[in-house]
């Protein structure tokens, strides 16, 4: 089946040739608005929490080890999230699904800010972390339906560099409130999503191949699916996804206090300032991944970009952590980050490609999102074993994630490179 003939107007598929941009609907690009936009803020609520772990538990009075729990349980939520919201998007549509998971992370994130104990935040984050897992259910298979296939990778790469873009913002709502407003009104800043929902409701036409399908299925015929005929690319993906997330999570989840953390202690000793500046430079190399995983992802295949990407960042992580120059931190952090974020690009081309359009978002929400719940164990160990070893150590034993991510996507994925979705 023909991404024309499965619900794209066929004036909008494109030559092998032409630019992926090129000849594109008023329709393509509303979707393509509403999934940046939407995943961008969503990191940026996201990793809030991140650039402001000192200072929170500072308040709150808690250690590193309870901030790891706190970063995990966060993930944790966004496997239930992608997994409702995913189901919400195959059974209601993918824009109602996007919208309700924008308003839901919106609210968590401004709850944050009120809370008076570690409870209250973990509470809060989970709220967090159940919109956040649902967006990108909605926003990624939104995406990969109503894009021609040839140009699928890229065009979601385009997408996934917002991420970067998320966690760029989140570093300067920090460095901008904070100091002179304090941690609770910046997380108030990340109630400002919820705007942007009311747009993508009123803008953003649902996908074409979802609303052709004659029926939807229930809960228990969606698992079926899931765990019945596609139990074996269900497993493969999550198995090479969670290695992935382990890697990212477990790394960029500590690298704000890691460079903050003062030189007698193992860290480069950085102020506020110079930390997020460093942040926001690495986050240039991550957004330059992302899109370059895609360009590889639609020329060699989905699966060399893969193992290309986990490599490269095997090696690059212990390097990173060993260097003790500011100005080589400077340098080598956005090759840490290109290497080590960019095959995020690959993960919704590579689902959707291996599901069927009537449990599509619950596949990939689920996969995705379960893959980034099992990632919650990396943030908790490697805070907890920062404790003894400290971060730079720590920190370095992510690399054998990456290196595991690489094996299993070698010996069991298959290629799906510009397969029509059925």
């Amino acid at each position: 089946m023909s991404m024309a003939t499965a619900g794209t107007d066929p004036a909008t598929t494109t030559t092998p040739n032409a630019r992926w941009y090129v000849g594109r609907s008023k329709a393509q690009w509303q979707t393509f608005g509403s999934a940046y936009v939407g995943w961008m803020l969503d990191i940026m609520d996201l990793m809030l929490f991140a650039m402001m772990i000192k200072y929170i538990s500072a308040d709150l009075a808690f250690d590193k080890g309870v901030a790891g729990l706190i970063a995990s349980m966060t993930l944790l939520a966004t496997a239930v999230g992608g997994l409702v919201f995913g189901f919400l998007a195959d059974r209601l549509g993918r824009t109602r699904s996007m919208v309700l998971s924008i308003l839901c992370y919106s609210l968590g994130t401004a709850l944050c800010g009120f809370s008076q104990t570690v409870t209250q935040l973990l509470i809060f984050r989970f709220i967090l972390g159940l919109g956040v897992g649902g967006e990108w259910s909605a926003g990624a298979t939104l995406i990969t339906e109503t894009w021609p296939a040839e140009h699928r990778g890229k065009v979601m790469a385009w997408v996934q560099s917002a991420f970067a873009l998320g966690y760029a913002l989140a570093a300067l709502v920090a460095a901008l409130v904070l100091p002179y407003f304090g941690w609770r009104w910046a997380f108030a800043v990340g109630l400002l999503p919820a705007l942007f929902a009311f747009w993508v409701r009123r803008h953003t036409p649902e996908s074409s191949i979802w609303l052709e399908q004659k029926r939807r299925l229930s809960v228990g015929e969606t698992f079926a699916v899931l765990f019945g005929n596609h139990l074996r690319p269900t497993l493969v993906c999550l198995a090479f996804t969670s290695a992935a997330m382990c890697g990212y999570w477990g790394l960029f989840t500590w690298v704000p206090t890691y460079l903050a953390t003062p030189v007698a202690q193992g860290g480069p000793g950085f102020d506020l300032l110079k930390s997020t500046t460093w942040i926001v430079v690495m986050q240039a190399g991550a957004a330059l991944g992302f899109i370059v995983f895609g360009y590889f992802a639609d020329a060699i295949g989905r699966r060399r970009s893969f193992i290309l990407f986990f490599l490269a960042s095997a090696v690059a992580v212990p390097l990173y952590v060993a260097i003790t120059s500011p100005t080589l931190l400077l340098l080598f952090g956005p090759v840490v980050a290109f290497f080590g974020t960019g095959f995020y690009s690959g993960f919704a081309p590579t689902f959707a490609e291996l599901f069927p359009t009537q449990v599509r978002a619950t596949a990939q929400g689920f996969i995705y999102n379960t893959g980034r719940a099992t990632s919650a164990l990396a943030p908790a160990a490697v805070g907890f074993l920062s404790q003894g070893n400290g971060v730079s150590s720590a920190l370095a034993a992510t690399a054998g994630f990456f290196a595991l991510a690489a094996v299993i996507v070698f010996f069991f994925v298959p290629e799906t490179k510009s397969e029509a979705l059925r």
